[in-house]
């Protein structure tokens, strides 16, 4: 079953089917209260966006998504295949991601790719879809799927913040590494989407409580 995450009462009726789910995310869900929904514009700019965030500060990625967006009316796959790479560059892009966004729009203009159906596909198939792409990692699929598809079984296994919280909140020995996040997560399909959420609300919690968080 296919569970998307469009409203904060989509959200809201995951988590509580979550913790029916797995009895051990009750005391997370009394520590973080009801995450707020996280929702970013779908389609190519949505995963363009993400491209420019890769590797940089928050800061540094704000700055560089504003130029590159402003640069172009309207910003589309079309006009960003057609844009030099010299004035890419000049908007604060590096080569690698320069590469990495041509050749996306080259795949969308060829109808190779759809990024809006992948929002109906299994996740792990809307996950390798993404991940084959050049210049597409883990990461950025997963990120795209969950918050600018909203798919509701979405899981970002090399995220960080997850990997701690779950390492706390699990009472687990070490961080999990992105390889043992996918059997952890197993009992929450169809639902990890909405887990991604209760977890990071868990690892905000944990960083206002100083000293509970080791390296």
């Amino acid at each position: 079953m296919l569970i998307h995450l469009e409203t904060q009462s989509d959200l809201e009726d995951a988590v509580h089917a979550l913790i029916k789910l797995d009895p051990r995310l009750k005391p997370i869900f009394a520590l973080t209260g009801m995450p707020a929904l996280r929702r970013r514009e779908p389609g190519f700019a949505g995963l363009a966006h993400i491209v420019c965030g890769q590797q940089v500060s928050t800061a540094s990625a704000a700055a560089i998504w504003g130029r590159v967006s402003a640069a172009f009316d309207p910003f589309d796959h079309d006009s960003l295949r057609k844009a030099r790479a010299d004035r890419l560059g000049r908007l604060g892009l590096s080569g690698a991601k320069i590469k990495t966004l041509k050749n996306l729009a080259r795949e969308i203009a060829a109808e190779r790719l759809n990024l809006d159906v992948l929002a109906n596909e299994d996740a792990d198939a809307a996950h390798n879809t993404l991940t084959a792409l050049h210049g597409i990692g883990p990461w950025t699929a997963d990120v795209y799927l969950l918050f600018c598809l909203g798919h509701g079984d979405a899981w970002p296994a090399g995220d960080i913040a997850i990997q701690e919280a779950i390492k706390v909140g699990l009472g687990l020995k070490t961080r999990p590494t992105p390889k043992q996040m996918a059997p952890l997560a197993e009992p929450w399909r169809p639902l990890r989407g909405a887990a991604a959420h209760l977890w990071w609300s868990y690892y905000r919690v944990l960083k206002k409580r100083e000293g509970v968080i080791a390296g």
